[in-house]
């Protein structure tokens, strides 16, 4: 019988390739239909390896999900940006591949990076979602977050809502 590792961890350069591809695949699985598809487009591939080789250097923390050595899915958090809000935590991204989408894999992400962000001492979090988001909608509320402000964000010529989800 073989076993199944299963690992979360903090991204590390040699990582970027293949969180530039779940971002990719990620981005495209999630907004199609959702955001339009030039300015989508746009934002994936601003979002290569040496994009992500820099971000696993930055100052946000950037997790990643390795499940038997292939990165599942990552996560970006660090200091809620929002500062109208009293959450002192925010996580800025949470993504899965596709293929690794409804197994528990982003709520073992989602704890890390929570857990993370308490041990740092920030005293709540906020995330952001796009409100025509069903999924990252379902998934935040599953998770116990309350939905508790609103935002706009603009795609080309295209706005859009988002709501943001606050954890105390």
């Amino acid at each position: 019988m073989k076993t199944l590792s299963i690992d979360v961890r903090r991204a590390e350069p040699h990582d970027a390739r293949a969180i530039s591809e779940a971002h990719r695949l990620a981005w495209q699985h999630t907004y199609a239909g959702i955001i339009p598809h030039r300015p989508l487009m746009q934002m994936i591939e601003r979002r290569g390896e040496t994009w992500w080789r820099k971000a696993t250097k930055g100052p946000a923390t950037l997790l990643v999900v390795d499940v038997a050595g292939t990165i599942a899915g990552y996560a970006t958090l660090g200091l809620n940006r929002a500062r109208a809000l009293p959450q002192e935590g925010e996580v800025y991204e949470l993504y899965l591949r596709p293929e690794y989408q409804g197994i528990g894999l982003g709520r073992l992400l989602f704890g890390e990076a929570r857990r993370l962000l308490k041990s740092l001492g920030c005293n709540g979090l906020v995330v952001w979602c796009l409100e025509d988001s069903e999924h990252a909608d379902r998934f935040f509320r599953s998770n116990g977050g309350l939905d508790f402000a609103e935002g706009m964000e603009t795609f080309g010529d295209t706005s859009l809502k988002k709501i943001g989800f606050i954890w105390r």
